[in-house]
């Protein structure tokens, strides 16, 4: 994801310009500490720019979808759950059926993250209304092996066996974004769009950091757009 990164020199990299021939001449596992320390001190103010709707769109958005067929059983479940479980769209589109199970009588979701990482996550209420109409009303739950989120067949309005490509899924939301949303989305939206509404619900930016499984919360700050909001109440403070 595309960033914007503000920033101002900390004291302690002014050695760097002050003393360049001293931490040049230093032997690399120290020069390398050095980076390590100026980038842990180095005071970041950072935005993402992917698009995120308000929480009244993506509702509206979902409750736009027809689940009167399989593609919008299936499109619905994918929304939601990069929406309720901030989970990335490849991680979504690895999932094979089985990775949807109960766990102490609440449905819970195993996604495959970045270097292979499991992360499991528990069910949104409303995620797991989804889940459960998708793998009923397709009748996937008698292949626990096949992928989740699978292509739709020519001519025929049912699944396939085919993983959903994540180009179709981009085409999809595109499909369904035209509908009433004039924010130009992409697969990183819902993600974003899950994480700010949790932050302005109360919730806090480590365990936000853990939900989305975020090795570090700069991360996840680059996906709260709450900063958004300031800026267009203090603009519409200039009355002329």
């Amino acid at each position: 994801m595309r960033q914007t990164v503000a920033f101002m020199a900390p004291p302690l990299t002014r050695s760097w310009t002050r003393y360049p021939g001293r931490i040049s001449a230093a032997p690399a596992p120290a020069r390398s500490r050095f980076v390590r320390l100026c980038y842990k001190n180095w005071p970041f103010v950072s935005s993402g720019q992917t698009p995120v709707l308000d929480p009244s769109e993506a509702r509206a958005l979902l409750d736009s979808i027809d689940v009167s067929t399989h593609a919008g059983l299936r499109d619905r479940a994918l929304i939601g759950l990069m929406v309720y479980s901030f989970a990335r769209i490849g991680a979504a589109l690895g999932m094979t059926v089985e990775d949807v199970y109960t766990q102490n009588r609440r449905l819970w979701v195993r996604l495959r993250e970045k270097g292979g990482k499991r992360h499991a996550m528990p069910c949104h209420h409303n995620l797991e209304e989804y889940l459960t109409a998708y793998l009923d009303g397709a009748d996937l739950r008698g292949d626990p092996k096949g992928p989740l989120f699978r292509t739709i067949g020519r001519g025929t309005n049912k699944l396939t066996r085919t993983a959903l490509p994540q180009a179709n899924a981009y085409a999809m939301i595109g499909r369904r974004a035209a509908a009433g949303i004039a924010t130009k989305l992409g697969n990183h939206s819902f993600r974003a769009t899950g994480i700010t509404a949790y932050l302005k619900n109360g919730g806090t930016l480590e365990k936000a950091a853990a939900m989305a499984n975020h090795a570090s919360t700069r991360t996840t700050q680059l996906y709260d757009r709450r900063r958004d909001e300031l800026s267009l109440d203090e603009v519409e403070r200039i009355v002329i």
